[in-house]
């Protein structure tokens, strides 16, 4: 599966599950995670088999639990946008009362703030810390 640039650009690869790899957008304002079903030529959830959806709703709720749990989340936004992106993929934030944008969504609310290698390496080790079953994806 060809990852889409704009996601290439944006993201940063943390592991991959059954179906989907797991993103870590390149924004220290919020946890924001996301997950691309490994399949060719996808935009919508519908498209997926009846089995790769179940597949993804049990590893989107995993990775919203796991998020929630983990980083003390107010709230998990969750959502399957597509505007800019066509390739499916399905954003997991977590949000705080007292983020940046709350109570309003964080598309276009702030400009994004990089993470530092300090804060990127803190945020992946505690997620793969939560997540054990997330296998290592080989680098070209």
């Amino acid at each position: 599966m060809i990852l889409h640039p704009q996601l290439k650009k944006d993201c940063f690869i943390l592991g991959r599950f059954e179906l989907c790899l797991l993103l870590l957008i390149n924004d220290n304002q919020y946890p924001w995670f996301i997950l691309v079903p490994q399949r060719e030529n996808i935009s919508e959830i519908h498209q997926l088999s009846e089995n790769e959806q179940q597949q993804l709703m049990r590893e989107s709720s995993l990775l919203g639990k796991t998020i929630e749990t983990a980083f003390h989340a107010d709230k998990i936004n969750i959502a399957a946008l597509g505007n800019m992106v066509p390739q499916l993929h399905i954003h997991h934030i977590v949000r705080y009362k007292d983020d940046a944008a709350w109570p309003k969504p964080v598309w276009g609310c702030l400009p994004a703030s990089a993470y530092t290698q300090e804060e990127l390496s803190i945020v992946i080790q505690h997620i793969q810390s939560h997540l054990p079953t997330l296998k290592a994806v080989e680098k070209p």
